[in-house]
């Protein structure tokens, strides 16, 4: 298992060693005690899969208070992923990092607390992996625009297909501050 750091500390690349032959593959999608020795101690309570087609485009969200830790793969199809530091404080807040996630390359993407996440579809269909490290919860959930100016995303695609929430969703300037997370994140 090969961790990768990106350009937003906390966020990482976990690319796993795969053993293949004639008869197909097979990789350990997730070892907590590896990624311990690399500083995480991750705790999974809920695990989520979606599936989208060319274009979709879902987020950036997340959840203030009871942030969501996202530990996510792509099991078909290939996606470009985002996390955006929103962290109160953070000095990389505003920040975000992006990396190309597919059913070939078999990468994960740590996504810690206290960043919103999303994602758009690159293949024909896409189905994406989520482990979480809280539950979902309807009252603490919150978006970003995608298309946030001040964020300055270089997503590949302009014009993608989204619900109506993540449509609506306010810029990061419009988030009332008290829904934001605070640097560190301490799982609130």
């Amino acid at each position: 298992m090969k961790v990768i750091e990106t350009d937003l500390p906390g966020c990482i690349v976990v690319e796993p060693q795969v053993f293949g032959d004639a008869r197909g593959f097979f990789f350990e999608s997730f070892n907590n005690d590896k990624l311990a020795g690399h500083g995480l101690d991750l705790k999974f309570v809920q695990g989520n899969v979606s599936s989208s087609s060319r274009g979709v485009l879902r987020g950036l969200h997340y959840q203030w208070p009871k942030p969501q830790g996202k530990y996510v793969s792509v099991i078909e199809g290939e996606v470009w992923d985002v996390a955006v530091d929103i962290r109160r404080g953070s000095p990389t807040f505003g920040q975000w990092t992006a990396v190309v996630l597919s059913a070939e390359n078999k990468r994960h993407f740590w996504i810690p607390e206290g960043f919103a996440h999303g994602f758009v579809a690159l293949s024909e269909r896409a189905v994406f992996s989520y482990l979480c490290t809280a539950t979902y919860d309807a009252k603490a959930d919150a978006g970003i625009r995608w298309d946030d100016p001040a964020l300055a995303i270089d997503w590949p695609v302009t014009d993608p297909q989204l619900s109506d929430k993540d449509a609506r969703a306010p810029l990061l300037a419009d988030v009332a501050v008290d829904r934001l997370p605070v640097y560190p994140v301490s799982g609130a």
